[in-house]
């Protein structure tokens, strides 16, 4: 996709409400000024659009309607064919009741709030806290619905899935069920298996040039929840020895960039996609943060990614590029 609009950086730092009603955006000191990696055209790309935390309850569904239809606008607007839809957790907030994978709320919330017309691609979906709330039975019913539905996709509370175009796979993208830092999410014992998985993905020999890992909570956060300590310590480790990309979550109810010196993984919060919105932090590591409706769009090319933060009226908010080799170039899309 080509973006003919241009492209600049601001130079303000922080996170002051000031500067996020003003629509700043702060570049961490491991970020470059904007260069042509936003522009060029050259090479196939495959596109993935991210959110979370959008599955309300059927009496509000209004800020999910206006993210789901901001989407699709967009994806018309810019001629862009989806590969792939990702699905940060919290996907039904409320749970799914004794109806389990008959409930209503899979028309609502999920069939035609994402038709297969405007996404006709799969729903890469993982679990949130909010979808272990009701006892359990909405974990099982959405890992039931994923065996009866050809766009829902979810193998298990944990697995990967390959994302690329023209045939070939651009990245590994590793799932994962973050729900045990709290109780009654994940047991132990899933926990331990879970962990091994893991741990052996990472260490395969790369198949692609590009290394994601998914999951609902944040290791890193500027918003309402702060950082996740449990990440910090166990997950953290991981992305750093294995050098993975991109860690993409969802939880806070917002969204988010974050950048740390030195560390090989870029840190990205969705989680804007219907439930309210809360007021973010500041942090010295964000290089974004806004307390909005909307969600992410994923480009993935051989050599480099890009993500954009976009809001439901299809303005993007913040955009970054990185590399193969790492190298971070952030800016944002000029009115």
């Amino acid at each position: 996709m080509s973006i003919s609009r241009r492209l600049f950086l601001t130079q303000t730092f922080g996170f002051s409400a000031a500067a996020l009603l003003a629509g700043r955006v702060a570049p961490s000191l491991a970020m470059e000024p904007p260069g042509p990696e936003f522009l060029r055209p050259d090479g196939p790309s495959a596109h993935l659009l991210a959110l979370g935390d959008f599955g309300v309850k059927k009496s509000d569904l209004s800020r999910q309607r206006a993210v789901a239809d901001g989407m699709a606008r967009y994806l018309a607007r810019e001629n862009i064919r989806p590969d792939a839809l990702a699905l940060l957790g919290d996907n039904f907030y409320g749970g799914l009741g004794r109806a389990g994978v008959d409930s209503s709320r899979w028309l609502s919330n999920i069939e035609s709030m994402y038709p297969a017309p405007a996404f006709p691609c799969p729903m890469y979906a993982l679990l949130g806290n909010h979808d272990y709330h009701d006892g359990g039975g909405s974990v099982a019913a959405q890992l039931e619905y994923g065996r009866r539905r050809s766009r829902w996709t979810m193998p298990g509370k944990w697995y990967r899935f390959d994302f690329g175009a023209d045939e070939r796979a651009l990245a590994t993208v590793l799932v994962i069920d973050t729900n045990f830092v709290f109780a009654g999410g994940l047991s132990k014992a899933e926990r331990q298996k879970q962990g091994v998985w893991l741990a052996d993905q990472l260490s395969a020999k790369r198949k692609t040039p590009f290394v994601f890992v998914l999951g609902h909570h944040p290791v890193y956060s500027g918003g309402s929840h702060g950082d996740t300590q449990k990440l910090v310590e166990h997950l953290d480790p991981l992305l750093r020895r294995h050098k993975v990309d991109l860690y993409l979550c969802g939880h806070d109810h917002d969204l988010q960039h974050i950048e740390f010196n030195n560390h090989p993984t870029s840190f990205v919060v969705s989680g804007a996609g219907g439930a309210r919105a809360r007021e973010t932090r500041e942090r010295k590591n964000g290089a974004f943060a806004r307390a909005v409706y909307g969600f992410t769009h994923l480009e993935v090319r051989p050599d480099r990614f890009t993500v954009r933060h976009v809001d439901a009226n299809g303005a993007t908010l913040h955009a970054f590029t990185k590399t193969a080799e790492g190298r971070v170039t952030a800016g944002v899309v000029a009115a």
